[in-house]
């Protein structure tokens, strides 16, 4: 019998190989194969990107050896590294600030602390603290590496810079080691906070960081905190008091109410903040919580070395180096720091020369109540550098201890306007039938007059209710009428607007920066500081460099980086230098004459803000910037209040005592250099002569008619108000030069109705009005002009209505 076939898939076997122990199995074949049948694959290599990622082992030997280590470094750091001495911090110096010279303008006083032992503050006081900083401080360890984590993790995706440390760490870094953000001393930080919580009780910890946080106002210490924002010992201090100085300790400048009310709802929320967590914890009721009301700390008392302009300039530096980051609130009181400022000694001497001359010494408090309510504040930059030169912050930082140049509660007026003529040239904007807007561009500028394409209904009133038909843009602006800008910041649009006033350097955060057409009027509550920033812009032809008071901070040799202040060109050139132009003519021939007396070519903008609380004048040189406002405030309530009657005027107007401070100031300030006039690059049309006046019986047409003829004619500079108003400039001479045939009158009418109608009808016809007697006989300037000044308005001898087109208003109707 034949063999058979083998079955397919077996291997024969050669009888002359002899089989190796173990790898057959009954069949003869292997026992893989015995199982199966088949051969075993081989392992296959690992092919593209799986040929860079590591197998469990080996990321398993990688974690194990990196937990060695790590383990390792804890120990080796928490043997090595002691608990060290008190440091010299701990103890604050005084930091000295200096003139631009390098001669000494202040010192900040001396540390302020006194420890108090933990059983002499209120149980609340310590559970508010508790609240706004470290809500499971008694049974958490010393340091708590989850929140250090998480707090490095929102830091890096942007929801603002974190802390992770627990109050033992805090207190480590108040009382032994210092401020600096540096990873050694964070380091240091977390093993002696390790250490400290091993070998010091809760209490221990707690009472030294409240003895040595630091709440502001220059105070160490929940002792010195107690006194300098309540006036008493802490053990006296109301759970609300503790809460608001527990706030104090998240941002102490920042949310002292009293000294920056901008910041008043951001420190409500905080104490809001710590009262709510208070509940959570059981550490107080819903009832007690629900009857709790803000405490309101007192006024401000500053160190006696801080007198007169001193503590302005300080305050405003340690403002600047908070709010551009250079250091933050606890490293700068530490102490130590020499701070050179950009101040000029001599300028900053001319400033208060100004402002002592020109209006303090014509207060009289005692018999004239409104003098009372009287402030001041100025600012002076170099546009070129952007360096602040001079500020004027009041009257005496230990008497009125609010800065008057940074504060951000009173409307800037009408010094907000030539914001709009930029902006309206960088966007090549055009009225609402078309027409580019230029200096020579006609609206009409009457009382009241709806705005045209806004959303929001509005129809703004002029100053003194006039009215003046159809004028220039150049001539509003002289005049400052406000429904001529209010229509033009529809037609170039309100965002457009607020965008460039931002360009310019105006806060994007300033209070009632809303845009609407009533922003053209100066809604708005920048500060004296930040217009000085938006004008040195336009003087410098566009280029925004943002301002600086520090020149260079040092610390034991060690010089502080400053931050980088690189100019840009924000607006073009044309339309910054065509809103100088028209600035200039606002001082030649508008209501900012006073500044001629400067000396030197200006252009600038006065402003009265909404009730004459606040008036203002901004103005420069080609290479000095200077803002100056007067603002009205009852000296006990903190109320802002009008200037009515203030100094023995009606009103106080930005052309009066703010633009004559300005002058004085500025003819000192640059006493030693020649006059120099403006370079300017204008855009387009904006150097034309405006076209001649209308005939006398052209009827009045609308504004947006691009046919309408020239404006009316251009208006005279003042007269002299009612100081030297009377018959003589009122009525007769202004009446033959300047009414009459020019305007659609008769030269007998308008001298008549100057003479007779302007005097014996001002009280009675005029009323509230301002104008009587419209086409037939002239107009007559009413109530108080016509009556109490002596000067009419008869001269113009118009046709159209009653109005006062192209009419010089009197001063006190002007801003």
């Amino acid at each position: 019998m034949s063999d058979q076939s083998p079955p397919p898939g077996w291997t024969p076997r050669d009888p002359d190989t002899p089989e190796e122990p173990g790898q057959n199995g009954p069949t003869g074949r292997s026992g893989q194969e015995g199982k199966t049948g088949r051969t075993p694959k081989a392992r296959r290599p690992r092919t593209g990107w799986r040929r860079f990622v590591p197998g469990w082992r080996l990321v398993l030997s990688c974690l194990l050896l990196f937990a060695l280590l790590l383990g390792g470094a804890l120990v080796a750091g928490y043997l090595l590294v002691d608990i060290p001495p008190a440091n010299s911090a701990a103890i604050a110096q005084s930091n000295v600030y200096l003139y631009s010279d390098g001669s000494q303008l202040a010192r900040d006083g001396e540390v302020n602390r006194v420890n108090v032992p933990l059983s002499q503050i209120p149980r609340t006081v310590q559970e508010a603290v508790l609240a706004a900083e470290d809500r499971d401080f008694h049974s958490e360890r010393a340091v708590d590496p989850k929140a250090m984590l998480r707090a490095a993790w929102n830091t890096l995706m942007g929801k603002g810079k974190q802390s992770g440390s627990t109050i033992t760490q805090q207190y480590v870094k108040n009382y032994y080691l210092g401020q600096e953000q540096t990873v050694s001393r964070k380091v240091k930080e977390f093993f002696i906070a390790i250490k400290l919580g091993r070998e010091e009780s809760k209490n221990h910890i707690l009472e030294g960081y409240l003895n040595t946080s630091y709440f502001g106002r220059n105070a160490y210490g929940i002792q010195a905190a107690a006194q300098a924002y309540y006036g008493k010992d802490v053990g006296k201090l109301t759970t609300a008091e503790g809460a608001y100085l527990a706030t104090l300790l998240n941002s102490p400048s920042a949310f002292d109410v009293v000294a920056h009310p901008q910041s008043r709802a951001r420190a409500v929320a905080r104490w809001n903040y710590v009262l709510d967590g208070m509940v959570k914890k059981g550490w107080m009721s819903q009832a007690e919580r629900a009857a709790t009301r803000f405490p309101e700390p007192g006024k401000i008392r500053p160190a006696a070395g801080l007198s007169g302009q001193r503590g302005y300039l300080v305050e405003a530096v340690k403002d600047y180096i908070l709010d551009h980051k250079i250091l933050d609130d606890a490293t700068l009181a530490e102490g130590g720091y020499r701070i050179t400022t950009t101040i000029d000694k001599r300028r900053q001497n001319a400033f208060v020369d100004a402002v002592d001359e020109e209006m303090v010494s014509e207060l009289e408090p005692g018999t004239r109540k409104a003098d009372r309510l009287v402030r001041a504040g100025g600012a002076s930059i170099d546009p070129a550098t952007g360096k602040v030169v001079a500020m004027y912050g009041g009257i005496d930082y230990t008497k009125q201890y609010v800065n008057n140049a940074t504060r951000h509660d009173y409307q800037v007026a009408s010094t907000f306007k030539p914001f709009v003529f930029t902006s309206a040239v960088e966007n090549g904007s055009r009225t609402r039938d078309g027409r580019r807007i230029t200096p020579n561009t006609i609206y009409n500028g009457d009382n009241r007059r709806p705005v045209v394409g806004s959303s929001v209904p509005f129809a703004p009133e002029n100053e003194g209710r006039l009215s003046y038909g159809d004028i220039t843009v150049n001539t509003a602006t002289d005049l400052s009428v406000n429904a001529v800008y209010a229509q033009m910041a529809v037609d170039v649009g309100t965002d457009k607007v607020k965008k460039t006033a931002i360009s310019l350097g105006i806060p994007e955060n300033t209070p009632n920066f809303v845009s609407g057409p009533a922003m053209a009027l100066g809604t708005m509550q920048a500060s004296v500081l930040d217009m000085t920033q938006a004008y040195a812009t336009l003087a410098d032809h566009g280029r925004y460099t943002p301002y600086t008071l520090v020149e260079k901070i040092t610390k034991e040799g060690d010089t502080v980086k400053l931050p980088d202040r690189t100019p840009l060109q924000v607006v073009s050139r044309e339309a910054a230098d065509t809103t100088t132009s028209m600035l200039v003519s606002v001082v030649d021939n508008g209501t900012g004459t006073a500044a001629l007396a400067a000396g030197h070519p200006a252009a600038g903008k006065t402003g009265t803000a909404e009730q004459d609380r606040a008036a203002w004048f901004a103005g420069y040189t080609p290479d000095l910037v200077t803002v100056v406002s007067m603002m009205g405030q009852d000296p006990d309530t903190g109320t802002l209040q009008p200037l009515y009657g203030a100094l023995g005027e009606t009103r106080i107007g930005g052309g009066g005592y703010p633009a004559r401070i300005w002058a004085a100031y500025t003819k000192t300030a640059l006493e030693a250099s020649e006059p120099e006039d403006f370079d300017l690059e204008l855009e387009p049309g904006a150097a034309q002569s405006p076209p001649p006046p209308p005939p006398a019986d052209t009827p009045e047409q609308s504004p947006d008619d691009e046919q309408s003829p020239g404006p009316p004619a251009r208006p005279s500079r003042p007269t002299g108000g009612q100081n030297n108003g009377g018959q003589s400039q009122g009525g007769q001479n202004q009446g033959q030069s300047q009414g009459g045939q020019n305007n659609g009158g008769a030269t007998n009418q308008g001298t008549d109705a100057g003479t007779s109608q302007g005097t014996d009808q001002g009280s009675t016809q005029g009323a509230d009005q301002g104008t009587a007697q419209g086409a037939d006989q002239g107009s007559a300037q009413g109530a108080n002009a016509g009556a109490d000044a002596g000067t009419t308005a008869g001269p113009q001898g118009l046709t159209q209505g009653g109005t006062t087109a192209g009419r010089r208003p009197l001063p006190e109707f002007v801003e």
